[in-house]
Order: C-alpha cells, then structure tokens, then sequence
C-alpha cells in the first residue's frame, strides 16, 4: 500500500475540519451541558467522535446509499440538529433532555456536536478531493484540540466568568443559527434540483 502525504493537503482539510467542528465556538454547550450532567468524559468523547469520523470517511456514502438516503438529505437533517442547539443557546432553554444523563460525552458531545452532520458532510466532500490519509492525519489533529478544550473547559469558564459564558453562549448561538440556516439552505436547493 502506497502512501500520499502532503503537508498542504492536511493543512486544507485540518482548517475545513476545525472551522465545521468549531470546537471553541462549542465552549459554551459543553460547559452547559457539564453543569446539567455533572462530569464529561473528555477522553471518551474524543475517541468516539474520531471513531465516527474515520468510519463515516470510510462507509458513510455507502451507508446512506443502502438505506436509500443521499448526502444533501442527511446535512439537511444535520442543520435541523443545528439549528436547535443555537435555539438552546440563544434563549436559554433546554431542547436536549436525556435520560441517562451520564451519556453526555457521547450524545450530544461526540455526536453531533463534533462528529456532527456538518463534519461528516464536509468529510465525504473532503474525500473527494484528498487522499484518505491526509484527512486522517487532520482528524487526528483536530480530535487532539478538540480533547484539550474538553479537558479544560472547567477552566475555560472559571476564565470567563459566568456573564462573559452567557456573552459567548449568545454570539456563538447566533453563528450557528447561521450555520445550520446555511447548511438548510445549500442542501435544500440540491434536493430540489434533481
């Protein structure tokens, strides 16, 4: 098996990756949902997302051919997703309730916050371009970031502070609002014009 690393290309994918994940713009989600469920397991959490992002790069496409679902379907059902977390951020209300409320790191950490429709889409698209490897190594790198701002998120808000938590809760929910309508939006068009 012959290998294809190229610097430029997982500097490409590395920077599309971390923009879709936006991690940081995510801070205020996780310190949320920390205080909601109590401990969030940093390390699971960014093993499970890189798990899922490897797999999908590998079968997602035919995943969602065999049950019949094309790409734009699947990142439209991601910008609802989406579009719910900003609507938490922005208002201050609580959407995701979960049961077992120590599965937190997995759901909705791993997925959709990180692992998300968005990142996936932008996989499957990255892959069309890139070698697989390339992507792989810029997973890792992001899945590495993603794991340190896990870890310190205790941190990152005692920083902060509880006001300037609220501050960035409200802008970020406004970005990502933006995002998912983007997202709503180039899909949608797809969908309708086949």
């Amino acid at each position: 098996m012959e290998f294809h690393f190229n610097f430029r290309e997982i500097v490409t994918a590395a920077m599309v990756l971390f923009a879709v994940i936006d991690i940081l713009g995510s801070i205020p989600i996780i310190i949320g949902l920390r205080n909601k469920v109590g401990h969030i397991q940093s390390g699971k959490a960014s093993i499970v997302a890189a798990v899922i992002m490897v797999a999908f790069l590998f079968v997602g496409e035919e995943i969602l051919n065999l049950i019949g679902i094309d790409v734009n379907s699947f990142a439209v059902a991601g910008a609802f997703i989406i579009f719910f977390l900003a609507i938490e951020m922005i208002l201050g209300i609580s959407l995701y309730k979960d049961d077992e409320p120590e599965s937190a790191s997995i759901v909705p950490i791993a997925f959709p916050l990180i692992a998300g429709a968005g990142t996936l889409t932008s996989l499957l698209s990255l892959r069309a371009e890139y070698y697989v490897e390339n992507i792989i190594i810029a997973i890792i790198l992001n899945i590495i970031f993603v794991f340190i701002v896990l870890k310190s998120s205790a941190k990152l808000e005692r920083i902060l502070g509880k006001n300037g938590v609220n501050v960035i809760r409200k802008v970020f929910g406004v970005i990502l609002m933006a995002i998912a309508v983007k997202l709503f939006a180039a899909n949608i068009n797809e969908l309708f014009s086949h």
